[in-house]
């Protein structure tokens, strides 16, 4: 779910298995993103994940580091994070939204081999395009709640729209 200079491009990890069998992003039940989306302030209101296309007219999107559905992202293996990692990048420089907002900092580290990386604005661009890693909405990722994460895509929103 992407268009060409996006205000924010938002990239999960991997879709889950009800993402793939849905075509919704983060469609799981429990998963926190679209509820965060709404209480920071980038949707009017709470948004079903069927209702992701609705996001292109907000100036957001929609990606992932690797296209494979798994069950857990642990799943996953480190060569496939790093060659989602050069695919996103040549997508975003393609793209050129505004922001890439990588949900979850364990998929950022591996995906562009920087251990030390935390939340917030990082240093590296992709062209124009800056980019923010973001808590993991995942409803398994007990170290945020919803208002702490909202707090932090908030922060993000008032950068990407000043």
């Amino acid at each position: 779910m992407v268009a060409d200079g996006l205000d924010v491009l938002f990239c999960g990890i991997n879709p889950g298995l009800m993402t793939a069998a849905t075509g919704h992003h983060f469609a799981r039940p429990g998963n926190r993103f679209w509820p965060v989306l709404h209480r920071s302030g980038f949707t009017p209101r709470l948004m079903d994940p069927s209702e992701q296309r609705e996001l292109l007219s907000y100036g957001l999107g929609i990606t992932n580091v690797v296209a494979r559905a798994t069950a857990r992202a642990d799943e996953l293996s480190a060569a496939e994070y790093r060659e989602g990692g050069r695919l996103l990048a040549e997508k975003v420089t393609r793209l050129a939204p505004r922001w890439l907002a990588v949900v979850g900092v364990t998929a950022y580290r591996a995906a562009f081999d920087d251990r030390k990386a935390t939340v917030g604005p990082q240093e590296r661009t992709f062209g124009d395009t800056r980019v923010w890693v973001l808590p993991n909405p995942s409803g398994l990722n007990a170290h945020w709640t919803t208002e702490t994460m909202a707090e932090e895509y908030g922060r993000l929103r008032t950068r990407a729209r000043a």
